[in-house]
């Protein structure tokens, strides 16, 4: 059997498990062996690849291999939940930078000693160049917005579109006069500068309540640069990875516009989170509106009688790591003869996915969980909602104010329910830097305190009742 196919049947190979392992991915019970499976993939890609090509020397592979394994792991085993997305967000950037490196050095292997360059190689590898150092520059803005190294609510500057406009114009304009003509370096070098501002300057102004869509869009870009450099180098399964990759994406970020009724021109382009104006009153009392506060007693008293209880996580439930207290007290109300649901809303945290995958590090059943459409029915008929620091998806402001910022966005309907308790440290605002309405309802009792110790403090307080 000639070498060629063999390579060609372990490239297929690797292609197969990619497609298996997105597929398990797409539910939670199945999701760890699909995760299993593409990495299986991935590993016979690499190997293969290292024995097909001619390198001149392995030690600094075999080096990269290992430091990268190592780090691999320590963020794997270290990285908290809360860090997630933006551990998410530099697996991007870093993506996209591979790509933007990959189809850099192929354009000066390729330079011919005239300068010139194929022009199927060129157009090729300037694409990936462009999309990759985009994803690398907007994934970079993205991790900083998410770990508030810089401000995460919306920059929003003068005629930004328009210069986003002309910098992407200036850069289509590069790209044609090195494909028409040579393989010019300086040109080159602008192309990198220009695609790294244009990176930056379309993420600025998006607010943290946007980041969710982000993520996904910049996933999607960082794998149609994979596939572009897979053209560069005629690396086929890099092709088909990297179409994966930004398919996935894509239908993803699809997935989250939806969820948030918006349009992905209008997230990317729209400045969400940029003028909003904070109105919450405070724990304390200080405000307008007032709150009925709650004690751990009233709480269990209202858990402990009833007959559905729906949890509703959110982002503070991250930031608690509460998933295991969660778990507890459902657990203890389960036994009491309760029926225990969890309400998962597909932007709830800062990634997608966030509280699946919270919730299932707590080995919460596959079946409690309920998104959206199919939990929403159920509000009306439930005796409890608990709210877990989730806060824009369950404002119904977004269903009921036409002049909300967030008005139109698909929300869960806790405020259905018969009673309401929202664990929050504050009355501070969500990502979308507006007041929830669901606050000061008449049915809404607000236990102030950190989810966690919350948590634990309800589930002593129903084993009392």
């Amino acid at each position: 059997m000639e070498l060629s196919n063999i390579i060609n049947g372990a490239y297929l190979a690797s292609a197969i498990l990619f497609f298996f392992g997105f597929k398990r991915l797409s539910s939670p019970a199945t999701a760890r062996s699909g995760n299993t499976m593409a990495a299986l993939g991935m590993l016979i890609a690499v190997v293969v690849t290292l024995f097909n090509e001619d390198i001149l020397g392995y030690e600094i592979i075999i080096a990269g291999i290992i430091v990268g394994s190592l780090i691999g792991i320590a963020l794997a085993r270290y990285i908290k939940m809360t860090a997630m997305p933006q551990m998410v967000a530099i697996f991007n950037g870093l993506g996209g930078g591979a790509s933007t490196t990959v189809a850099a050095a192929e354009f000066l292997r390729l330079r011919s000693p005239s300068g010139d360059l194929a022009i199927d190689a060129s157009v090729t590898i300037l694409v990936s160049v462009f999309i990759g150092t985009i994803t690398f520059a907007g994934s970079m803005i993205a991790f900083g917005k998410l770990q508030e190294l810089v401000t995460s609510k919306a920059v929003v500057y003068p005629l930004r579109h328009p210069i986003n406009a002309a910098i992407f114009l200036a850069s289509l304009a590069i790209i044609g006069v090195i494909v028409a003509t040579t393989a010019n370096i300086p040109l080159f070098i602008v192309l990198i500068g220009l695609a790294f501002v244009l990176g930056i300057l379309l993420v600025v102004p998006i607010g943290g309540a946007d980041m969710p869509v982000v993520i996904a869009l910049l996933n999607s870009y960082s794998g149609l640069a994979a596939s572009a450099a897979g053209f560069a180098v005629n690396n086929t399964i890099l092709i088909i990875a990297g179409a994966l990759v930004g398919a996935s994406g894509l239908i993803l970020t699809s997935i989250m516009c939806r969820a948030m009724n918006r349009s992905i021109f209008n997230v990317m382009f729209g400045g969400f989170g940029a003028t909003a104006e904070v109105t919450s009153a405070t724990a304390g009392g200080g405000g307008t509106r007032s709150v009925r506060s709650a004690t751990a007693d009233d709480a269990a008293i209202a858990l402990a009688y009833a007959r559905t209880v729906i949890f509703v996580p959110g982002y503070g439930l991250a930031v608690a790591q509460a998933q295991h207290a969660v778990r507890e007290l459902a657990d203890l109300l389960m036994s009491r003869g309760v029926n225990v649901k969890y309400a998962i809303h597909p932007v709830a945290g800062r990634m997608p996915g966030h509280m699946n995958v919270l919730l299932a590090e707590a080995n919460v059943p596959y079946d409690q969980l309920y998104d959206l459409d199919q939990i929403n029915p159920e509000f009306e008929h439930s005796d409890v909602a608990v709210v877990v620091g989730a806060n824009d998806v369950t404002n119904p402001a977004a269903r009921d104010a036409a002049d909300s910022p967030i008005y139109g966005m698909p929300i869960l309907n806790v405020d259905k329910a018969r009673s309401v308790i929202f664990i929050k440290r504050s009355l501070s605002p969500g990502f979308a830097g507006i007041d929830n309405e669901l606050f000061y309802g008449e049915k809404t009792m607000m236990y102030f305190a950190d989810a966690k110790k919350a948590l634990s403090e309800l589930t002593s307080a129903v084993k009392e009742v």
